[in-house]
């Protein structure tokens, strides 16, 4: 198969798998390390981190293709837009509402969270690392 079908056929459903694979180890090593408390704020770090990157997929993905891409420039910077804007909300909500028991667990999730959606494009590459 050409690399660019290959490219063409990557599914964007990777993004979130990895970032909740990061959510279940740490969530299990801050369970096992400092107890419930500390995995509850690693899922409410990593859900910060996942909920806009969910937004983003779905409003950036929303045109594909090389067909409309004024439309889809346009989408991709209204979603970068809104999923700020929702981090921000979330990052809000979380602390008014449901302060984290363990603030450290919760960044640690959040940055490591993020440090996957970062990573994404080197994870996803076809050709080996020089």
């Amino acid at each position: 198969m050409h690399v660019s079908a290959r490219r063409r056929g990557l599914s964007w459903q990777r993004l979130p798998l990895a970032q909740l694979m990061s959510a279940l180890v740490l969530g299990l090593l801050a369970l096992l390390s400092a107890g419930p408390g500390a995995m509850y704020s690693v899922l409410l770090g990593t859900g910060v981190a996942l909920l806009p990157t969910l937004y983003f997929l779905w409003r950036g993905l929303q045109v594909r293709g090389g067909r409309r891409p004024r439309i889809s420039v346009a989408n991709f910077y209204q979603a970068a837009v809104g999923k700020f804007g929702l981090t921000v909300a979330l990052f809000v909500v979380v602390f008014v509402s449901v302060p984290p028991s363990n603030p450290t667990f919760f960044f640690i999730a959040y940055v490591a969270a993020q440090s996957v959606h970062w990573l994404t494009p080197w994870l996803l590459r076809d050709r080996p690392t020089p």
